[in-house]
């Protein structure tokens, strides 16, 4: 259709724009054809309508159209929404002899922005006339040439293509020569004329012919071509090459130089007339003679430009070969070059990636990316096959044509292999063949499969009693092997009763740190060990945990002093008072003073001292340093004061050392009775003393037996643990045990229990004390690093 329709005489137009003109929706795209050579103003589609556009939001929304070529030929009327010709198109121009000519514009409007493709097609017409590469050709033929003899001709070329480009031929009215016009497989035989009666300079030295070519376009195009043919006189045989056609192959990338192929021509005349030229035919193309030499004595054709087979397979040489005689004759012949395909062209990857990273916890078949190869070469050289390096859980699964999926082979572990290095190779079938590598980085991403753990189940925590509320006492620190959240520890007590209260009464664990504190003094007196978990659980989903036992000793400080054992109800504060006869001798006991200390250990060890009297007398009685015994020094006398007072001094071993006073009254007799009194309660004395002697030789025996046996089991306990096989040293942690030493030897005192020993049916003393040697520390020092003995905790607490 043309923009004035309204003439009269163009209704037979629009009825072939109909015909000729029409658009589809496909892939996303209008597609439209129109005849080259249309006039301006031609309608080429409602494209406004096609695209589904309002005519009133074309200008509001920036409707604009952007070709990919010449962007002149067609134009868009934003008041109709017509798609018509702007300018002359002429298909050979756009797009050569190219089969397939088409216009892409691209069609863009805003608001919001969407982007249509159209496609319009140019149909070629029949615009164009067979043309021939001269107006004349002149051809000089000898009169002596028998008849059918041949005479090669340059037929004529149509720029059109299909229908309008194919050619007939016919040769003007004459009485001497007809058209030989070959077959269609016979395309490399050129066009001749077939001599069919006798020439005669004499009678006709010239001859004039026309050549018609005819083209089957609707309507049919001609174009003509002046024939001369000259008649010679003389040299009457022109030169003959053994064949009108040679076939060679030739491979590609051959060097400059290469010998292709030697012609042999002959002629039957002698002399200048027999002596032969070799040279290419006058309208060989441009390119032909760029890439081949022809030697002209020898008639060698020698390869002098760059031969690939992915530019041309084939190049169809004319080749003539003149004699020297007068005129000259020639005869002519085709060289058929055959290019043969080398594996010059390495093959080419294009990697699209579509799952990555990969979570590790993917199931075997998941696709990760997607490989395209392809090979310029052609055959064996153009197949090209692909592999993976070896040792990685991937496959390459053909999925079609040239394509590849890499997907996963097995399961994946981030925690053994975070990131593979995956090296595609394609290699084609060439020989030798040509590969090309392609690196692609396969990134695991993490899942929590992995709970914290800690370096050892058990810990074991010594910390002393006193303790300033919110001390830190120790660190637990749990690892876990996964990644960003799925590896981020968070800490926390599980609760349980201690007694009648809470665990988190005594102790708290900060979340992130893991760092534990008392949150109150521990006394030792009241709780020895305290034994808890703490758990530690990742940020993960679903969030994994596991456990760790804490061993707390609470250790003992010297933080009770001495306490008297007086007589009385209840033992109660007041003078320990006592009878003594004048007439006992020297070294007799006449009193014990009594004392005990709720600490263990060195701390509970209690010794006696007699303080010196007032005024610096000298006292006739003494006291036991560790048995408290107040004893006489002498024989006492008349000189003696009826009435002593003892003060003694009770001390326990602690650090520092804490005391107790005790006050002794002691009342000197001297009445008749008093002797047999005294005999008697010395009597007395002396049953209870060997009594007491007795007990405590038995309870002396009895505690180091069960200490040989505490020490036997210890040692036994340590070979077995030590034995077993360890799951991260060489011994688990043991019970820590304290040795103290002084002058009389070393007092071993166990955290796991603690006795006191009471004698007789009187208060408990504080006089009976086991005595061992002093142990080895315990095996595997590893346990050191395991073991925090905490001498004293910060006053400050931590911040956190």
């Amino acid at each position: 259709m043309y923009s004035n329709l309204g003439d009269s005489g163009n209704r037979h137009l629009l009825l072939f724009f109909i015909i000729l003109t029409a658009w589809e929706t496909g892939s996303g795209q209008v597609h439209y054809w129109v005849p080259e050579e249309a006039k301006h103003g031609t309608l080429v589609g409602r494209i406004a309508q096609d695209l589904g556009l309002e005519l009133t939001e074309l200008v509001p929304r920036l409707f604009r159209v952007a070709s990919k070529g010449r962007g002149d030929l067609l134009e868009v009327n934003l008041q109709n929404g017509i798609l018509f010709v702007n300018s002359r198109i002429d298909r050979e121009e756009l797009c050569g002899r190219s089969a397939e000519c088409s216009i892409h514009l691209e069609v863009i409007v805003d608001r919001p922005l969407q982007v249509f493709h159209v496609e319009v097609e140019i149909k070629d017409i029949n615009d164009n006339p067979p043309v021939f590469p001269g107006t004349q050709r002149n051809l000089f033929i000898a009169e002596s040439r028998p008849l059918d003899s041949r005479f090669p001709l340059e037929g004529a070329s149509d720029a059109d293509i299909g229908e309008n480009a194919l050619l007939t031929y016919r040769l003007s009215s004459n009485e001497y020569f007809s058209l030989d016009v070959p077959t269609t497989d016979q395309q490399v035989k050129p066009l001749g004329l077939i001599l069919r009666k006798p020439l005669d300079r004499e009678e006709s030295p010239e001859l004039h012919l026309v050549l018609t070519a005819t083209d089957r376009g609707k309507p049919e195009l001609t174009g003509t071509v002046q024939l001369l043919v000259k008649v010679l006189d003389a040299n009457d045989n022109a030169p003959a090459f053994d064949r009108t056609l040679y076939a060679v192959k030739l491979p590609e990338n051959v060097p400059n130089a290469t010998f292709v192929i030697k012609l042999n021509a002959s002629d039957l005349d002698e002399g200048l007339n027999g002596d032969i030229i070799y040279s290419f035919s006058s309208d060989v193309s441009p390119d032909i003679k760029f890439k081949f030499y022809i030697d002209p004595r020898s008639g060698k054709v020698i390869a002098i430009g760059h031969i690939d087979f992915e530019e041309s397979k084939a190049y169809k040489i004319p080749v003539e070969a003149i004699d020297r005689g007068f005129p000259p004759l020639a005869g002519h012949c085709t060289v058929l070059v055959e290019v043969l395909d080398a594996n010059d062209n390495a093959p080419e990857l294009t990697v699209t990636s579509l799952s990555l990273p990969i979570s590790e916890d993917a199931q075997p078949g998941t696709v990760i990316i997607l490989i395209n190869v392809s090979d310029q070469d052609s055959g064996a050289n153009g197949q090209v096959t692909c592999s993976l390096t070896p040792q990685v859980p991937f496959k390459l699964v053909p999925t079609f044509k040239n394509y590849y999926s890499l997907v996963l082979d097995s399961a994946l572990d981030r925690e053994s292999v975070s990131n593979y290095e995956v090296v595609v190779t394609a290699r084609d079938a060439g020989s030798p063949s040509l590969s090309v590598t392609a690196s692609v980085s396969v990134e695991v991403a993490d899942v929590n499969d992995n709970a914290p753990g800690f370096a050892q189940p058990e810990y074991t925590v010594l910390v002393k009693e006193n303790n300033p509320p919110g001390c830190h006492i120790f660190t637990v620190s749990a690892r876990d092997a996964d990644a960003q959240e799925n590896a981020l520890v968070s800490y926390s007590l599980v609760e349980r009763r201690v007694g009648e209260r809470a665990l988190s009464s005594y102790v708290s664990v900060h979340a992130e740190s893991g760092k534990v504190y008392a949150l109150q003094p521990l006394d030792h007196e009241e709780l020895e060990l305290l034994q808890f978990q703490v758990s530690a659980r990742d940020a993960g989903v679903p969030p994994l945990g596991s456990n760790v036992t804490l061993q707390v000793f609470v250790l003992d400080e010297n933080d009770n002093a001495p306490a008297l054992l007086l007589p009385g109800p209840g033992g109660g504060a007041g003078a320990l008072s006592q009878l003594v006869a004048r007439s006992v001798g020297a070294g007799h006991v006449v009193a014990k003073v009594r004392a005990v200390d709720a600490d263990s250990g060195y701390n509970a060890w209690l010794s006696y001292e007699l303080q010196p009297a007032a005024g610096g007398a000298r006292s006739p009685f003494r006291v036991g340093l560790y048995t408290g015994e107040i004893s006489t020094t002498r024989a006492l006398d008349e000189a003696d004061a009826p009435r002593q007072r003892l003060l003694v001094l009770v001390k326990d071993h602690g650090e520092p050392a804490l005391t107790a006073t005790a006050t002794v009254l002691l009342s000197l007799e001297d009445s008749g009775q008093a002797p047999k009194a005294s005999s008697r309660a010395s009597t007395g004395a002396a049953g209870a003393e060997a009594a007491l002697v007795d007990v405590n030789v038995y309870l002396i025996i009895a505690i180091c037996a069960v200490s040989s046996l505490l020490v036997l089991t210890l040692l036994l306990y340590t070979a077995l643990r030590c034995s077993a096989p360890p799951s991260e040293g060489a011994c688990g942690p043991g019970k820590p045990t304290l040795v103290c030493s002084s002058a009389v030897g070393s007092w071993s005192y166990s955290q796991q229990r603690r006795q006191r020993v009471c004698s007789g049916e009187g208060p408990p003393k504080a006089d009976l004390m086991a005595f061992s040697p002093s142990l080895p520390p315990f095996p595997g020092s590893e346990n050191a690093g395991k073991l925090q003995d905490v001498d004293h905790c910060t006053e400050n607490m931590q911040d956190d």
